[in-house]
């Protein structure tokens, strides 16, 4: 079986844990860096080999893939589960392959000093790379991009077509993020031979392929390989502190300019690390905090290197948002206000695609959280794609950045090859999206089993390494134990609590709701004196069941679920309540049960993006919450449709009384 095969490749990886090399910053174009799209049809092969290791006892690699055998045309971004009728493929669990042949541009390859990367946005969950038979890279851990330097391999023959060919495995096993055991049937009464299933303990369905757009991008042979950004606030001065690793072995020059949206410069910099100050700094604001939310600056940093054959610059920008982050007593403050999460819980999720990247649907989804006055979301269970995260700077919606480390449930996903496996891939994620003004907490796992006393160690360990990792946000894990058995809330900045009363107990119960809430919330606080966030609560619908009086699966049970729910919000919300998340923002697929209707339908939108009575419901809390802290006349503006400074008409905020940020 495959879990083998990849545990052996993996070994190699794991012993380098806690080693990250080099920077991942975005691709973008600039006067020095050119990129090359790889998204569409890729060939691709599932191996339906016993062992599943028929592609690498043959060197599929080797040679062009349909040379091996037949073929399936498979689109790059999406999952390859639900591409086709054939249900094996659905739930193929081992190793699929996937190739492209691609024409490097003459410009690239005919430049020594030109530098080609190969960049894969997600693999889930092990991947193999090789580019023209010649292994070029591999990576553990889906939902977070890889990259490896082909130039020499796509240069060697100018003009002519370049193979690439991706090996990818979704086995997961207790030590990867999320686990999963494979169990094997060895009854011959009731299975066939060589029969296995993969097991999870997390409720969405385990997608697999390419997910992420697939990218060739050039940068010079000295180029910025990475950038630190920092921001503080002095006053009405905004300070971005900056630290700039560049691979170069030469001598040279760093130069960096701060823009405001006007294209006027507002600071200048020099050299590695320094500070730049901004007078009557424009601050990131979340959405409905502020009438100019999520303003952000352009940092372009300039590398000059003198070699001997000549000049070579690189050029780099990076969006900059101006702002702060503390948790102070029970309060969460973003630039030094009260912060109350009114948000959702959401998936990479959609029909056909499954967790592919897709701008139609991210582009929806934001129109939709900016229609229901939602200000934040959680990445439940992973980190969701780099695209994602900059609509978030852009439109300024807030976000808990959670990694994979959802169901870890077995006492062995707890010990030092998981805690090393965890680390890293907290490693991976700060890289990732540590200059994004939007992220403004860390979220080490999802509902793990905190009562464990291994729980202890592994949890202090995490956080204490994430928070040296980033010393600018707070650090939690999201948890359904007794408050009294949880072994890992000591370490947390805020407590993160789901919960699902009168759902999954005192079913049809709709009057316990608010008691037990209460009961819950009192609890936790007394407990750690900690800031709480209702990460998750809710109750499945299916579209158009109605029932009066309410019962379960109806629309109208969903909206008393919430609304008693909010009974309770509203009790603790002016104390130390910071914030609620609904689970869930859409219904999404999951692995079949008799407990599941194809899928897990606590969604206020269908899979398809339409609302049911709960999203309506939602929707005028919202708002009204958001009018709490805004002036009227601005919330009744519908920002949603676009993000826009108010005019001067529209703005009612000045003035003695008006809104000031």
């Amino acid at each position: 079986m495959a879990p083998g095969l990849w545990l052996g490749w993996a070994g190699a990886l794991w012993a380098g844990a806690l080693a990250l090399e080099g920077g991942m910053l975005y691709p973008r174009e600039s006067p020095s860096r050119e990129r090359k799209d790889l998204s569409g049809l890729w060939d691709f092969r599932a191996d339906f080999s016993e062992d599943r290791n028929q592609g690498f006892r043959e060197r599929w690699y080797q040679k062009p893939l349909r040379e091996s055998g037949p073929v399936l045309d498979m689109p790059v971004p999406a999952s390859f589960n639900d591409m086709g009728q054939d249900y094996k493929l659905r739930s193929f669990i081992g190793w699929v392959w996937y190739e492209r042949q691609v024409v490097v541009p003459q410009s690239w390859a005919q430049n020594p000093g030109t530098r080609v990367m190969l960049r894969i946005g997600s693999a889930h969950y092990y991947a193999i790379v090789w580019v023209n038979g010649v292994h070029v890279a591999e990576h553990e851990g889906g939902h977070l991009p890889f990259e490896a330097d082909v130039s020499r391999l796509v240069q060697s023959n100018p003009g002519e077509l370049s193979r690439i060919t991706v090996a990818i495995n979704n086995t997961l096993t207790p030590h990867t993020l999320p686990p999963g055991i494979i169990e094997h049937k060895t009854d011959s009464s009731r299975y066939p031979k060589n029969y296995f299933v993969q097991s999870t303990n997390f409720d969405f369905f385990n997608y697999a392929g390419l997910h992420r757009p697939v990218l060739l991008y050039t940068t010079p042979s000295f180029y910025i390989d990475d950038i630190t950004i920092t921001t503080e606030v002095d006053g009405s001065t905004g300070l971005v502190n900056y630290e700039v690793a560049v691979s170069s072995s030469e001598y040279f020059e760093l130069e960096l300019l701060l823009w405001d949206k006007a294209g006027t410069v507002v600071a200048k910099g020099a050299g590695t690390q320094g500070q730049l100050k901004v007078p009557n700094a424009q601050l990131w604001w979340p959405y409905l905090m502020h009438e100019q939310p999520a303003y952000l600056y352009s940092l372009e940093v300039t590398l000059t290197v003198q070699t001997g054959a000549g000049i070579v610059s690189d050029v780099y920008t990076l969006p900059v948002g101006i702002r702060t982050v503390q948790v102070v007593n029970s309060r969460f403050l973003i630039n030094g206000k009260p912060f109350y999460f009114h948000g959702v819980n959401k998936h990479e999720d959609a029909d056909v695609r499954g967790k592919g990247f897709d701008w139609a649907l991210v582009m929806k989804d934001f129109n939709l959280l900016r229609w229901l006055g939602a200000n934040s979301f959680r990445t439940s269970h992973y980190p969701y794609a780099e695209e994602v995260m900059q609509l978030c700077d852009r439109y300024g919606i807030v976000v808990i950045d959670e990694c994979p480390g959802v169901g870890i449930i077995l006492p062995e996903s707890f010990g030092n090859i998981s805690l090393n496996h965890h680390l890293e891939v907290m490693e991976e994620l700060v890289r990732r999206d540590k200059n994004h003004p939007s992220v403004v907490m860390w979220s080490v796992a999802n509902e793990p089993v905190s009562s464990l006393k291994s729980a202890a160690y592994y949890f202090k360990t995490l956080i204490t390494h994430t928070k040296a990792l980033d010393p600018t946000r707070p650090v939690t894990f999201v948890s359904n134990a007794k408050p009294e058995l949880d072994l890992g809330a000591p370490y947390v900045d805020v407590i993160c609590i789901n919960s699902y009363y009168s759902w999954y107990h005192d079913f049809g119960h709709l009057e316990v709701i608010r008691l037990q809430a209460n009961t819950n919330f009192e609890i936790w606080y007394k407990l750690y004196q900690k800031p709480i966030i209702q990460t998750e609560y809710g109750a499945d619908s299916i579209p158009g069941f109605h029932q009066d009086p309410p019962l379960m699966f109806s629309e109208e049970y969903h909206k008393s679920v919430l609304q008693q729910y909010h009974l309770a919000l509203d009790q603790k919300r002016k104390d130390y309540v910071i914030g609620e998340l609904i689970w869930n923002f859409a219904d999404f697929m999951t692995d079949q049960s008799p407990l599941r209707v194809v899928g897990n339908k606590k969604g206020i939108f269908t899979r398809q993006r339409q609302p049911k009575e709960a999203a309506f419901l939602l929707k005028e809390r919202y708002w009204r919450i958001a009018n709490e802290t805004m002036h009227p006349c601005l919330a009744a503006i519908p920002q949603y449709l676009e993000n826009q400074p108010l005019t001067k008409e529209q703005n009612c905020l000045s003035g003695p009384k008006g809104f000031l940020p």
